[in-house]
């Protein structure tokens, strides 16, 4: 595939395959926008590298399963979000049930994820063509970085 082709259908080359496996985790800005690449037992995923609820960089987080579905866990405040959708993951109970069993629910999609490919050995992420506000948005682009900022100041003048 040629690289202007590769552009004319939004592929943005991130890395070679063997290179972002040995990686695991790959931090790459795509058209202002900062992406986390993750290899994580034979499957390539991308999302916005910032925790929705507060920025906080998802590269550290732990990855498990959870009801099921592989999620990164932020380091920061522990939020869960699976790797496929970008949804946010929480245990709760019905208090309406007796007894209240814990169980997980969904917050919904919070984290926008994108789309890898792989062509001859190269891989590519195509940003997510989503309209709709995903709550990640908001730590991505300048604003983004001011906020990031502001919470990492705030951050250190309480610890």
């Amino acid at each position: 595939m040629e690289e202007n082709e590769q552009s004319a259908r939004g592929l943005h080359f991130v890395g070679k395959k063997d290179e972002l496996i040995e990686a695991k985790r790959s931090f790459r800005t795509i058209e202002d926008r900062d992406i986390l690449i993750i290899y994580h037992q034979g499957v390539f995923y991308a999302m916005d590298s910032y925790c929705y609820h507060a920025g906080g960089m998802l590269n550290n987080g732990d990855i498990e399963e959870i009801n099921g579905k592989l999620c990164i866990i932020c380091p920061k405040h522990k939020y869960k979000l699976t790797l496929a959708k970008g949804e946010c993951l929480y245990k709760g109970t019905n208090p309406k049930e007796k007894p209240p069993v814990p169980r997980w629910y969904s917050k919904g999609v919070k984290q926008r994820t994108h789309t890898v490919t792989e062509n001859n050995g190269e891989i590519y992420v195509k940003l997510s063509d989503d309209p709709d506000w995903i709550e990640s948005d908001y730590y991505q682009g300048e604003k983004g970085k001011i906020e990031r900022a502001k919470a990492e100041a705030s951050e250190k003048e309480t610890s």
